[in-house]
């Protein structure tokens, strides 16, 4: 499963960048706001940190004209560039036109299985189903991830399920054995993935045992 950072933070970016584990980076117009930065110039950057690996950079006009124009200057930031579309009928339209042009796509804001059939007819290069945000309101998002892969699978769609809205380490999981493609997920929940209290209690038992024995490495 690939893993994608879900920020605008470039430090974050940079820093899970050099553990060699990153396959991507995520960002959508709320992320773009807390960096406090220029759009165009923070996800420039971020393509530089993690160049060949796809960087999704949101449209946010809500017609297929609009999404067009701006996808136009989207795309032109990096060749690493996924153009982020909203699951509409539009947005559906924006996804057929720009894959058809040999631009990643990745269809956003999906919540049903349903969607996220129509998300690969139109040939997205991600679908993204929001675990934490159907968990919110009363749904089993991983339930959703279930039903994508079975869909996906039935059909041999090329499409990346990109499970997104991650809300801990339990998402990761359960998104893993559900074979879910790709997860991203704030840079926090990534470095939770690291942590065990058996990990923290074994280090400190080593380290007091080497510590009686005196002696030094080098």
């Amino acid at each position: 499963m690939k893993f994608f950072a879900d920020t605008a933070d470039t430090a974050d970016i940079r820093d899970l960048a050099d553990t060699g584990l990153l396959d991507g980076v995520t960002t959508n117009p709320s992320l773009i706001h807390k960096a406090g930065r220029d759009f165009l110039e923070v996800v420039a950057e971020i393509c530089q940190i993690v160049p060949g690996k796809p960087v999704s950079a949101e449209v946010v006009a809500l017609d297929f004209e609009g999404m067009m124009r701006e996808a136009e200057i989207v795309r032109k930031i990096a060749d690493n560039i996924a153009v982020k579309v909203p699951l509409t009928i539009d947005g559906l339209k924006t996804c057929k036109a720009l894959t058809d042009d040999g631009t990643m796509v990745n269809v956003t804001l999906c919540f049903s299985a349903n969607q996220a059939l129509l998300a690969a007819k139109a040939g997205a290069t991600f679908v993204s189903p929001f675990v934490g945000r159907h968990d919110d309101n009363g749904f089993d998002g991983m339930a959703l991830i279930s039903d994508i892969r079975l869909i996906y699978d039935n059909y041999d769609f090329a499409t990346e399920i990109l499970v997104a809205s991650v809300r801990h380490p339990i998402h990761v999981l359960e998104a893993a054995r559900i074979g879910a493609d790709v997860m991203t997920a704030p840079p926090a929940v990534i470095r939770q993935l690291v942590k065990h209290p058996l990990t923290d209690k074994g280090i400190e038992g080593f380290l007091a045992d080497w510590a009686k024995t005196g002696q030094k490495i080098g």
